[in-house]
């Protein structure tokens, strides 16, 4: 499965794009950000992506859950969305 790594600087209508693609390909995506700013980036990215497939007939979800992951030899958490369709 994919994982797209947003960070704090990613544009949010960049990742939309990417979402949409990778469901339309795969059906899921997972999403992983580190920190207020990816949280939010990944947030709108979603919301933007939701407007991007629903001529489709996609109604994409996402489920969020918390992720440990090591940066730079250091147990950092992440948040972890899952998006696919309903």
């Amino acid at each position: 499965m994919e994982i797209l790594k947003v960070s704090s600087n990613s544009q949010p209508k960049s990742v939309a794009g990417a979402i949409a693609a990778v469901v339309r390909a795969q059906g899921t995506v997972q999403m992983q950000a580190v920190g207020a700013g990816a949280v939010n980036q990944a947030i709108k990215a979603i919301a933007i992506a939701r407007g991007f497939v629903a001529p489709s007939g996609i109604d994409l979800v996402c489920v969020p859950a918390f992720s440990e992951i090591t940066i730079d030899g250091e147990e950092r958490t992440a948040i972890r969305f899952h998006v696919g369709p309903r």
